[in-house]
């Protein structure tokens, strides 16, 4: 009996010091954290908010959900955790939309820089320069050349006039000189599916989102955005390597709350999101999906923000490109 006793309050005393390390500061989370997610459920981002979300309730004990608010560009979800209690009780988990739709929208109800607050840099997903089957071409020159000897004959699909995958293709043809015509899809599934039935030429695409048809032999892929190549495409060059290193255009995935959540809190999340991405079998989730995990601090994560939000005003700006 006393041996069982004893064994109960070593179990007991395990459970606390477990739960003292992972509770955040002064008791927070208080309720279930819901992490608003702008995208339906079973897509590229929504997967990987619940890898982090899933792994977070794991490690702290507590409950990090995740509610779906698609719609508008993102600006539904955007605005409804703009509005949200500072206290850290609600999480946006923010998308490369929060480095556009300033820009590209010009009655938005929130502000980027002063109604959120960075919590952590979660992914990068590499932009992919994917072409028909039937194209001609071997290189990302190949098609230069191609583009130069007829001008806007080729076409280029996007999910959407506006979209990051819309604004890479205006930013490869300001890089390299050439000129093709843009098509706007509603959403890059149908775009995808003209690529491979040979209605576009070619389209740029998140590398989650474009993995599995890439390795299927439906489309082939001619480069891949930043500084090192895919885990899951290594014989993809990056743009660097064929021949465009200027060029660069991720899409990104990372939590914010809104501004004046406490410091405290802040860090917590930063430090616990921080070890996840550290973890091997995170990352190997995350390089499968085509997803490169990022981290760094929410200083680091705010500069990172805002060189985005610099880089993609000038590609509107410069083409002129509304939500209209």
């Amino acid at each position: 009996m006393q041996r069982n006793a004893q064994f109960i309050v070593a179990i007991a005393t395990a459970v606390a010091a477990f739960t003292a390390q992972a509770a955040g500061p002064d008791g927070y989370p208080s309720r279930p954290v819901p992490i608003i997610v702008p995208f339906s459920p079973g897509g590229d981002s929504d997967n990987v908010a619940r890898i982090v979300a899933s792994r977070l309730t794991e490690r702290t004990g507590a409950s990090f959900i995740i509610e779906n608010k698609p719609g508008a560009g993102t600006n539904i979800a955007n605005e409804l955790a703009s509005r949200a209690k500072p206290d850290g009780q609600t999480l946006l988990f923010g998308q490369v939309t929060l480095s556009i739709n300033p820009t590209l929208y010009k009655n938005l109800k929130y502000d980027v820089r002063k109604n959120f607050t960075p919590v952590a840099h979660i992914a990068n997903s590499p932009t992919v320069l994917v072409i028909n089957q039937a194209l001609p071409v071997q290189s990302v020159q190949d098609l230069m050349a191609l583009a130069k000897s007829k001008p806007n004959a080729l076409n280029y699909g996007s999910g959407g006039k506006g979209t990051s995958v819309h604004l890479a293709g205006e930013l490869f043809t300001s890089i390299t000189g050439v000129s093709m015509t843009h098509i706007s899809y509603k959403g890059s599934a149908p775009a995808m599916t003209d690529l491979i039935g040979g209605q576009i030429q070619m389209i740029f695409d998140t590398a989650p989102s474009a993995l599995d048809h890439i390795k299927g032999g439906k489309v082939k892929a001619l480069a891949v955005s930043g500084p090192k190549r895919l885990t899951e495409l290594p014989s993809v060059p990056t743009f660097a390597e064929a021949g465009v290193p200027t060029f660069d255009a991720p899409a990104w995935y990372g939590l914010l709350a809104p501004a004046g959540t406490p410091g405290p809190v802040l860090q917590w999340l930063n430090q616990e999101v921080e070890h996840i991405l550290h973890e091997p079998a995170t990352q190997q989730k995350l390089l499968q999906m085509g997803a490169v995990p990022a981290g760094g601090s929410t200083e680091a994560f705010g500069d990172f923000i805002q060189a985005e939000s610099d880089r993609w005003r000038a590609v509107i700006d410069k083409n002129r490109i509304t939500s209209d």
